[in-house]
């Protein structure tokens, strides 16, 4: 305290200009780069109002009405309030389905759902990670066990057929008949085929196992009805909701209630599932909920109730397929020809050059992507593709033929990526050099990047319109 002054009220540009100028500088790349990561998206300024609210102040451990601190009485109101928006927005029938908004991010979410259900050394079945799964459904190489999961679960991947570039389902319904999974993972990082739910719970029921769907990615899709919906067939639904659905980073999951099965006797099977997985995520690997996600949560689902919204992912679906056309067009080959989602994997093995070379020239224009590992690739660190997507570049309100503008850009940048690769050695820190030390390259680079900045600022960006 200094005079009539109370220091905790003064703003981040006073308190912390460091802090605040990185922020701002994050700010200003944003608006002025391309956004192309599949997982990323913008929020909205209403949502992220609510994540920057007093909300962050208060603990509120256990349920809703059931809590181990006291004055809880709005928080209660405020993570009951997006449980109800959670079910509206997939149109779901409370009866039948309830949700679980405290977990702080997918992986948690996932890993809280298998420490309910499956067990310690249970077993799950999920896509491999290299043909476009996640680490969250297991993943382990001939050296170690890479993820969590496959370190306290025992897990089995399913493949793509490496001719088509889709799911071979025939093969997981083989394997699942051997490995008996008590879970399996119907869910993707990288792969943008819409998924057979149908045949997951047909596979799923053979071997009386229960279906978990990691609808992280599309979690918008679904919800504007623009994909197929998991919850017709699966047993438990997990999503984060920062990708499609435009929110904050938090996870969600969706459990079913009711009766699971008619036995053959005529009794029924009643789902068990609630208070299982409730106790997961507490006490069993979180502490308190972070209540400012939780309300920018149901901000961002009352935003998914709109029409506005549905026009959005129509959009985005659009959007990407126009992506894949234009690359496809210029000679790149696609992972399983094309999309039906809001992404695409293109493999870079015909252009000679890697994805971890293809994104260093991408990041030095100011198009942001990741590289990814495609069907057949050995090393996650030197991958054969990139993934690319347009859910934030379409809440920057680009269109179709915009999104023409981008694949030129992007096709630019691999003209210098091919050019620069064949000029150095094979190591990537020569790579780098040859961009950061040559005099040409660094004047087609700077080039290039303020074509791509004079193009993204005559766009619109989400947020807070003073940072």
């Amino acid at each position: 305290m200094a005079g009539d002054r109370f220091w905790l009220q003064d703003d981040i540009q006073m308190d912390d200009p460091e802090m605040y100028g990185l922020i701002r500088a994050e700010k200003d790349r944003q608006r002025k780069g391309l956004e192309m990561i599949a997982s990323e998206n913008f929020a909205s300024k209403s949502t992220l109002q609510a994540l920057g609210s007093c909300l962050n102040n208060k603990y509120s451990e256990g349920q809703p009405g059931q809590r181990y601190y006291g004055g809880n009485e709005i928080i209660d109101k405020v993570e009951r309030l997006c449980q109800q928006r959670a079910l509206e927005a997939y149109g779901l029938n409370p009866e039948e389905w309830g949700v679980n908004v405290q977990p702080h991010s997918g992986s948690p979410a996932n890993f809280a759902v298998y420490t309910a259900i499956v067990e310690p050394h249970g077993r799950i079945m999920g896509l491999y990670l290299p043909d476009g799964g996640h680490l969250s459904h297991g993943f382990m190489t001939q050296q170690k066990k890479v993820s969590a999961t496959s370190v306290f679960f025992e897990s089995f991947p399913y493949k793509l057929d490496p001719a088509t570039g889709l799911i071979d389902y025939d093969k997981l319904e083989e394997n699942s008949k051997l490995f008996l999974p008590k879970m399996i993972v119907a869910g993707v990082s990288c792969y943008s085929r819409n998924l057979d739910y149908k045949r997951f719970r047909q596979i799923a029921d053979d071997v009386d196992a229960y279906l978990l769907a990691d609808m992280a990615h599309i979690s918008g899709l679904v919800a504007a009805g623009v994909v197929p919906s998991p919850f017709e067939y699966c047993d438990i639904v997990t999503t984060t909701t920062h990708k499609t659905l435009r929110g904050p980073r938090s996870g969600m999951i969706f459990f079913r209630k009711g009766v699971r099965r008619v036995q053959k006797n005529g009794d029924k099977l009643m789902y068990n599932l609630e208070k299982k997985i409730n106790e997961a995520v507490f006490p069993g690997l979180q502490g308190g909920p972070h209540n400012h996600q939780i309300a920018a949560v149901a901000v961002a689902l009352k935003q998914a109730k709109t029409p506005e919204f549905k026009v959005y992912q129509q959009q985005v679906v659009a959007n990407a397929k126009v992506m894949a056309k234009a690359l496809i067009d210029r000679g790149y080959t696609i992972v399983s020809g094309g999309t039906d989602t809001h992404l695409v994997l293109v493999d870079l093995r015909p252009q000679k050059v890697d994805g971890a070379r293809a994104e260093k020239v991408l990041e030095e224009i100011g198009i942001a992507v990741n590289k990814n590992t495609c069907p057949g690739d050995k090393s996650a660190l030197k991958p054969s593709g990139l993934r690319l997507g347009t859910p934030a570049l379409t809440s920057r309100n680009l269109m179709e033929g915009d999104m023409e503008k981008v694949i030129e850009f992007f096709h630019e940048a691999m003209v210098i990526t091919k050019e620069v690769n064949s000029s150095c050695g094979p190591l990537i820190k020569e790579f780098k050099a040859k961009i950061d030390e040559d005099p040409a390259v660094r004047a087609k680079i700077m080039a290039l990047k303020q074509k791509v900045e004079d193009f993204a600022v005559t766009f619109p960006m989400p947020g807070f319109d003073d940072w």
